[in-house]
């Protein structure tokens, strides 16, 4: 079992568009065996490649007991209807923020096979593939904050 260390805000990985995978390969499925193991922990619902230090659009995610992953992923359905609920961030320990989201979100990718994969979800579901797909291209939740939340959690930053 290998549960790799989670990158923190700062670390110029979590800021860098990751690679889309090319090769279904071995090396691809040490990752996401990687992955999944890393996110099997309470509290994590989801661990993009990028925070534990790879460059590559793969993400595992843990949502209501149900654990799985996907490869390059990309968002192809949010619904107008948004949630703005408190979220946080394995990569930003210790502060969460309200942040809005779509309500209902769908990821289409791979899985480690290279065999095409559809997720979708309303909810928390929604909100951590919104979140991980994000961590893929360079973002942080911290960006999607406006106003008086984004002002609060950037002193919170600043003062760890």
């Amino acid at each position: 079992m290998t549960i790799r260390p989670i990158r923190e805000v700062g670390d110029p990985v979590l800021r860098t568009p990751a690679d889309p995978v090319a090769s279904f390969d071995r090396e691809l499925a040490a990752l996401i065996r990687d992955l999944v193991e890393t996110v099997d922990n309470p509290g994590r619902a989801g661990l993009a490649a990028p925070q534990i230090g790879v460059g590559l659009r793969a993400f595992s995610y843990n949502i209501d007991g149900l654990i799985g992953h996907m490869v390059n992923p990309t968002i192809v359905e949010l619904s107008e209807e948004t949630q703005d609920g408190d979220e946080g961030c394995l990569s930003v320990p210790g502060i969460w923020a309200p942040t809005v989201r779509a309500m209902h979100a769908a990821v289409e990718g791979f899985d480690v096979h290279g065999k095409p994969l559809r997720l979708e979800g309303t909810g928390l579901m929604a909100r951590a593939l919104q979140h991980e797909v994000d961590h893929l291209d360079g973002k942080l939740f911290l960006d999607r904050l406006t106003g008086e939340a984004r002002k609060t959690a950037l002193r919170a930053l600043r003062a760890r």
